[in-house]
């Protein structure tokens, strides 16, 4: 099927990185990198088993085709044409000055994201150390384990591992660094959940766990369900929050958006479904209620796999796949900081790599030390790392993405050249963009922010 005609020549112009691109392949891996994290390890095994399963796993595939994919494409393509940073693209791309606000936006969100989102990092790390040593398995007690760990100064130190490792690859630059980066673990992410799958399935009583999570019950399904389906197919392509526009700005003029565009929402959807064929057919199969909510990887899983032959291995390997997943996608926030710094203030990559880390780090230590040593440091009922969870992931990503619906559905007038559509299903990709992913987006945030609900 053939998305795209040709791209005119001024669409690559060079920007204030020049020289920085993505190879063809590199950059698919990249954005798939981007999108596959702790979203579609973590997230979507235990919302899908709170929402009855196969019916809700279909139900997302169908929001995914109507929201992730049109907005996922009008973001490369706002990128591409752009050649600026997230704060830029919008106007360099042709949009008015107002739309500046629109940008600055998306270099915010991930900040946010970013500090919140390396202390989890640093979780998995721990978790991937203490499964390969056995410790994890010494004692029973994995929500006292996972108390005490949380409850001290470990976390600190993996955090600050995390944002070391993440800055270190970032420093190195797009083609050496996020590039070659994402070449090597994407696949290798990739192959470790083929192990693991394989051994979840053949565990004794895999079988319902395999039936729950692929024959559809749609009488499960509810519309709370639907809203929660929206706004995970929003957020696990990494929508509203710069990614994919800073991204895009590194593609190739002769680089088909629309074939890319479905090449990673294909590589986030298999990924989602192979932790699925490992989530589910391992706790139905130790008798684990598969919708224990984010409890369920850091204290139901360990119980599992301590009970498996070799389970300190297959554990050690789950959490190393977290890990991954979770660096990749860590990588790609700190990408969007780092470029809008690199052309507002003119700095060097290895400036603005660790002036921004470092500040991701001081600014994750109220979240971190909330959830622990200072658990009175709340506001209202959540702590310090739920409020910043709360505002960036159910707020500013649900606005920052009805924005970029609105810009290149209403406002930009290159959008039809930018895109790179064929007439037919550039009709079709500006229809979504118009009438039906803005009001989706709507009640994404709506729904997400608490304002409505059922």
């Amino acid at each position: 099927m053939n998305f795209s005609k040709s791209n005119d020549s001024n669409l690559n112009q060079d920007g204030p990185n020049k020289g920085e691109r993505f190879s063809q392949a590199g950059f698919i891996l990249a954005a798939i990198g981007s999108s596959v994290g702790l979203g579609n390890m973590w997230k979507f095994p235990y919302i899908t088993g709170e929402n009855g399963g196969a019916a809700f796993f279909l139900l997302f595939i169908v929001c995914l085709l109507l929201i992730g994919l049109p907005v996922l494409l009008a973001e490369l393509a706002i990128g591409r044409s752009g050649r600026g940073s997230a704060a830029t693209a919008f106007i360099k791309a042709g949009g008015q000055k107002g739309w500046l606000a629109a940008g600055l936006l998306q270099v915010l969100t991930p900040f946010i994201i970013l500090s919140f989102y390396v202390i989890i990092a640093g979780w998995t790390l721990q978790y991937a150390v203490t499964s390969f040593s056995g410790t994890l398995y010494n004692n029973p007690d994995y929500a006292g384990q996972f108390g005490d760990f949380v409850g001290g100064y470990m976390p600190i130190v993996w955090q600050l591992i995390s944002v070391l490792v993440k800055g270190w690859i970032v420093a190195k630059g797009v083609s050496n660094g996020i590039e070659k980066f994402n070449k090597v673990l994407i696949p290798a992410m990739l192959v470790l959940l083929i192990i693991l799958m394989v051994r979840a399935v053949t565990l004794p009583g895999a079988g319902a766990g395999v039936s729950f999570f692929l024959n559809p019950d749609f009488s499960q399904l509810t519309t709370e369900s639907a809203l929660v389906a929206l706004g995970h197919a929003f957020f696990s392509l990494s929508l509203g929050m710069g990614i994919l526009v800073t991204y895009g700005s590194y593609v190739d003029k002769n680089q088909s958006l629309g074939a890319a565009t479905i090449a990673v929402g294909a590589g986030d959807l298999i990924y989602a479904f192979i932790a699925g064929l490992i989530i589910f057919p391992t706790t139905f199969s130790f008798g684990i209620a598969p919708d224990q909510g984010p409890s369920l990887i850091f204290i139901a899983l360990p119980a599992a796999f301590s009970a498996m032959p070799l389970g300190f291995v297959f554990g050690g390997l789950f959490f190393v796949l977290l890990a991954i997943a979770a660096l990749t996608s860590a990588v790609s926030l700190l990408e969007v900081p780092v470029k809008y710094f690199m052309e507002r203030l003119s700095w060097s990559r290895s400036r603005a790599v660790w002036t921004i880390s470092l500040a991701v780090f001081i600014v994750g230590l109220p979240s971190v030390l909330s959830l622990g040593l200072f658990p009175e440091w709340t506001i209202g009922s959540k702590s310090v790392f739920d409020w910043m969870d709360f505002v960036a992931s159910n707020i500013l990503l649900p606005i920052g993405g009805l924005l970029v619906t609105i810009f290149a559905g209403y406002f930009w007038k290159k959008a039809a050249e930018a895109s790179g559509l064929r007439a037919g299903w550039f009709r079709v990709w500006l229809f979504m963009l118009r009438y039906v992913a803005p009001i989706l987006v709507l009640l994404v945030l709506l729904h997400t922010s608490g304002i409505i609900h059922f």
